[in-house]
């Protein structure tokens, strides 16, 4: 993406250019397992959403049959617990996860593509943080966790950056 260009130039000078850099051992040893690490953990992903996708529908259901109960009763009755917020949780983790799988060829083979999906999973995260703070499951705490956890992850993304092809030419 073209448009993402300028974004990773940007963050290239500041998590290599001007950020203190991995030990060549460590960058080593990252883009040598990070691969199978991609695979693993888009897996384990996967069957993540499907355990919250059941929990959040046997949630419901319970929520369903409280709230009949509590309708015959005259008692109040509380609201789907399936909302936004679980909604979204579920699509990120699940774009989330296809992009680490989608890079486990490329990033074997040391390809730029694999590289790019890995960023374009980090900021599909990081936008969802945002967004996610601004409902009833996230608030100021997640979205700082959230932004701690992407620069973390975005300083090891870029230290290993040139092992996967050349940066983008900068536009003068």
């Amino acid at each position: 993406m073209s448009a993402l260009q300028p974004l990773e130039k940007n963050l290239d000078d500041l998590f290599v250019k001007k950020a203190p850099p991995l030990p060549a051992s460590g960058k080593k040893a990252l883009v040598e397992y990070l691969p199978w690490i991609n695979l693993v953990l888009g897996l384990l992903a996967l069957l993540v959403v499907y355990g919250l996708w059941n929990w959040a529908h046997a949630d419901n259901g319970l929520i369903n049959y409280a709230n009949s109960l509590s309708s015959a009763y005259g008692g109040p009755t509380v609201g789907n617990r399936l909302s936004f917020g679980i909604w979204l949780g579920l699509v990120v983790l699940t774009v989330e996860a296809l992009l680490y799988i989608a890079a486990f060829p490329a990033t074997r083979e040391r390809k730029k593509s694999g590289w790019n999906l890995m960023f374009y999973a980090m900021l599909v995260n990081l936008l969802y943080g945002v967004i996610i703070a601004f409902t009833s499951y996230g608030g100021v705490g997640s979205l700082i966790g959230t932004v701690i956890g992407s620069a973390i992850g975005l300083y090891l993304l870029f230290q290993i950056r040139s092992s996967y092809g050349k940066l983008p030419a900068s536009k003068k």
